[in-house]
């Protein structure tokens, strides 16, 4: 049986989209919020010297430009990270491939919308128990308005996604069944995949047999990068925790002292009481 490798790496995710634009339009109309009379009709890669370089953003998927089919004309710029910054990277990214679009001297009417594309395996919005998340610039007070349509974000909480139904054979739902279930020990292919075109056409690009040895270790070293960083980023977030609890712990340890010295108590019982030095409460 062929095993199948996850679509959500770099290396995967642009064999099957970044070469294939008839898989990347399939994937596209099914997940980004477009209109049933504004789907991609066609799309082209931005060019390497018309895609913004941004340090920061290391894992840049893929950018296109796309026409639907009214003739209009939109950028897409996917993204695949886990940080919690990941939303601020993201909407950077998205608004510099919005400026970029202009030369000097040209004239506002010639941008073109940016929609921003975050693949995201892991979660971002814990308060939520919703995995799609559509962010446009509207009026505060009256949210139905859109102020400006060049500019959307929309997340994919990949972990949370779930078809409700399972006999559920939207394209939406295939696309994404098959970008959260490959690579999770997959050896045989569910065949309402297989029976749409695109998807078994993507599912042969993710067969382990089509790399070499080499782009199978830096397959691996890759999600190995991956592991090593959540590592670090969970070290940095429990040390802050930890330091914030002591923070809070001093904090209610000097109110208390401040309350008990303003009544006029003895030293050694405020002492008693929060457990800080003499030297800490006489500077209070």
């Amino acid at each position: 049986m062929p095993r199948y490798l996850d679509p959500k790496s770099d290396l995967v995710f642009k064999k099957i989209f970044g070469q294939h634009p008839d898989l990347l339009k399939s994937f596209l109309n099914a997940v980004l919020p477009l209109p049933l009379d504004g789907l991609i009709d066609t799309l082209e890669y931005l060019p390497a010297e018309q895609i913004p370089h941004i340090p920061v953003l290391k894992r840049t998927v893929v950018d296109v430009k796309c026409k639907d089919q009214q003739g209009r004309i939109f950028i897409v710029e996917m993204q695949i990270e886990w940080t919690d910054a990941f939303m601020q990277r993201l909407l950077f990214g998205t608004a510099t491939a919005y400026v970029k679009q202009l030369e000097r001297g040209e004239t506002y009417e010639l941008l073109h919308p940016v929609y921003g594309l975050g693949l995201i395996n892991s979660l971002f919005d814990h308060e939520s128990p919703e995995w799609y998340h559509h962010y446009s610039m509207v009026k505060v007070n009256a949210p139905h308005q859109c102020l400006v349509n060049g500019l959307s974000l929309i997340f994919l909480e990949l972990p949370k996604f779930a078809p409700q139904n399972k006999n559920d054979k939207t394209l939406r739902v295939l696309w994404l069944r098959f970008m959260r279930e490959l690579g999770q020990h997959l050896y045989e292919m569910p065949p309402e995949l297989l029976a749409v075109p695109e998807i078994k056409q993507a599912a042969t690009l993710a067969e382990e047999a089509a790399y070499t040895n080499a782009e199978l270790s830096w397959y691996d070293s890759y999600w190995d990068a991956i592991s090593t960083e959540k590592t670090l980023l969970s070290g940095k977030y429990k040390e802050g925790l930890a330091e914030g609890l002591e923070a809070g712990r001093t904090a209610t340890q000097q109110h208390i002292a401040r309350t008990m010295k303003a009544r006029g108590l003895l030293i050694a019982d405020i002492m008693a009481c929060t457990g800080l030095s003499k030297a800490d409460i006489e500077k209070l």
